[in-house]
């Protein structure tokens, strides 16, 4: 039995004024590719799918194309809802897609049973049992309570989601032993572990006052395939709990490292987890320095690309992030840049000066206006404006990181529900 583990393609995302369709259809291209090349039997993308819940026209028809696409690999394809995705909107087509051999799983379903199925190999014989389980809403999981504290909360909501991962996995126990040969259990999930190594894109995930699910609360399954997180790592120091990372880079922080999807081999219920590496399809960088330093290595950059595109290998301008470490004031700053760029196959996405914590300002800075902000960005910088030395300080600056997280989350889950009710 063979699956692929992925997440987070973030389909319709806008980066910077950015679309990245090109990259995702390329990405698609190169994930049929490889489900022919290694023979994979079942496809599993765990969450965000899309970048928000009222997804553009364009991602919509990705989405739709390569279902369509998967149809012919005679692969099965398991969808799991994230955090960014509607609920009504991956259901909207559920039915339909089921006649493709693809299964949706939009949220959290009333019968839990509903979550728990076998998963056929290529011979159509059972090759592993799968407990599907998407991103946990808070109003799906429990009830607030009066007179609850927040660590009250928090441990019920933890006990609350450790258990339907236990009582899924008792389900497919019993599946499992009425099988003639041992198959693997495969669990998912889309949340925030312990120790998960974050990136700037990630939306935390707060639940109450739950920051991370510890991982030794996830059932015994051979297989955990884990969304939410974009960089690609082990968790808890095991080889089979895993996030695949996004398969593009999603913010410029991203850029360190190989973006993956995990081929997963099963031989009898021991996976054997190999890390596909995803091609770069929009070449990206950062740049930080003085002008002058900033300049060399505009230069460096756009003779390495002048090199790589005369053997045909991109045909696409490289998107830069720029921060110039200055700190005198230069009203010119974007004029300047503009002029070390011209001519080359180069576009300043992101530029941004460097300041210390004490003159770090909200307001605008040179082309960078609050519209290009995310609410947590423009949240930090206002704490970088206080000193924050001493150890009681840097945990009261945690508290507050903290508190403004769960609100955040909370806003956005309202308004998330709004738009599915509207639906």
């Amino acid at each position: 039995m063979r699956i692929i583990h992925t997440s987070d393609w973030h389909l319709g995302q806008n980066f910077y004024g950015k679309s990245r369709a090109r990259e995702h259809r390329a990405f698609m291209d190169w994930l049929l590719e490889q489900i022919a090349l290694h023979q994979v039997d079942a496809l599993i993308i765990a969450g965000d799918v899309f970048d928000t819940g009222t997804p553009p026209s364009y991602a919509r028809a990705l989405y739709n194309q390569f279902i369509v696409q998967m149809q012919q690999s005679e692969c099965q394809l398991i969808i799991l809802g994230g955090n960014h995705d509607s609920v009504s909107t991956l259901s909207e087509s559920k039915e339909l897609l089921a006649c493709l051999n693809a299964r949706v799983i939009p949220g959290a379903f009333d019968n839990i049973s509903e979550h728990v199925f076998e998963l056929n190999n290529r011979k159509g014989e059972v090759g592993a049992i799968i407990c599907a389980l998407p991103y946990l809403r808070p109003r799906d999981m429990m009830l607030s309570q009066a007179g609850q504290s927040a660590t009250d909360k928090q441990q019920q909501l933890a006990n609350a989601i450790a258990a339907l991962y236990q009582d899924s996995f008792a389900i497919a126990q019993s599946i499992q032993a009425k099988q003639q040969a041992p198959v693997p259990i495969i669990a998912t999930g889309h949340l925030t572990t312990v120790g998960a190594s974050t990136s700037e894109s990630v939306r935390e995930i707060y639940i109450g006052s739950l920051d991370a699910f510890n991982a030794n609360l996830f059932p015994a399954a051979d297989y955990i395939a884990l969304g939410h997180i974009h960089r690609p790592q082990k968790i808890a120091k095991t080889e089979h709990i895993r996030y695949s990372g996004s398969p593009i880079p999603l913010s410029f922080d991203e850029l360190n490292g190989d973006k993956s999807v995990f081929l997963v081999e099963f031989d009898g219920i021991s996976p054997t987890v190999t890390g596909l590496v995803v091609p770069k399809f929009q070449p990206l960088a950062v740049i930080k320095g003085d002008l002058a330093h900033i300049e060399t290595q505009i230069n460096r950059l756009a003779a390495d690309e002048a090199i790589e595109e005369s053997g045909n290998q991109l045909n696409h301008n490289t998107w830069l992030s720029v921060e110039v470490s200055e700190q005198d004031y230069l009203s010119d700053l974007q004029t300047r840049i503009g002029e070390l760029i011209d001519g080359k196959p180069l576009e300043v996405l992101q530029l941004k000066r460097a300041r210390t914590a004490r003159s770090a300002q909200i307001e605008r800075v040179d082309n960078e206006i609050l519209a290009e902000l995310s609410v947590t960005e423009v949240f930090e910088r206002r704490l970088a404006q206080e000193e924050w030395s001493s150890d009681d300080q840097l945990k009261k600056r945690g508290r507050i990181q903290a508190q403004f997280q769960q609100v955040l989350a909370s806003v956005e889950e309202s308004l998330i529900q709004g738009v599915e009710d509207k639906e």
